[in-house]
């Protein structure tokens, strides 16, 4: 009878609720990816949604150097810090780089395409040039002397271009 009691004893020490070793190891490691694959995507993600800020920034632009153009008989501006204030910055809006800086413009030689992202004083740089249309990454003479291209280099590689 003890011999049976003492039986009993041992099975009920060995039924005792718990996870074992290997369960928490493998779910802190299943955790561990998890937080790795975030930590690697997101900067990623932060990039795309900064460039893609940029290129509706570009296209902003030459929206409003079409208005400037419609109101004074087709010209370009000459002006470009002026033309800012009157017609990007309208109604307390501010043109800006999604990562803060400001946006500065920089004439450009028409087949070049821009290397630098950001000037010296940590502006970022849109690229205009004169009498061109965007070929790809680059720009082509246009046809007439109203024409504009704007371009800029993006964070996450390449250029992006729009012309009137």
């Amino acid at each position: 009878m003890n011999k049976l009691k003492l039986n009993n004893q041992l099975n009920n020490k060995s039924n005792t609720k718990g996870f074992t070793i290997i369960e928490v190891v493998l779910v802190l490691a299943i955790a561990g990816l998890i937080f790795l694959m975030v930590f690697i995507a997101l900067p990623a993600l932060q990039r795309n949604q900064r460039d893609i800020q940029r290129k509706n920034d570009l296209s902003r632009t030459l929206t409003a150097v079409q208005s400037y153009q419609s109101n004074n008989r087709g010209q370009l501006p000459t002006d470009w810090s002026s033309f800012v204030v009157s017609y990007l910055k309208v109604d307390g809006d501010d043109y800006r780089d999604p990562d803060g800086s400001a946006y500065g413009f920089l004439g450009g030689t028409v087949g070049t395409v821009p290397t630098d992202m950001k000037y010296s004083t940590g502006n970022t740089i849109v690229y205009m040039f004169r009498n061109a249309k965007c070929g790809g990454e680059n720009t082509v003479g246009g046809q007439g002397s109203n024409k504009i291209a704007f371009s800029m280099k993006l964070e996450g590689g390449g250029v992006y271009c729009v012309n009137n």
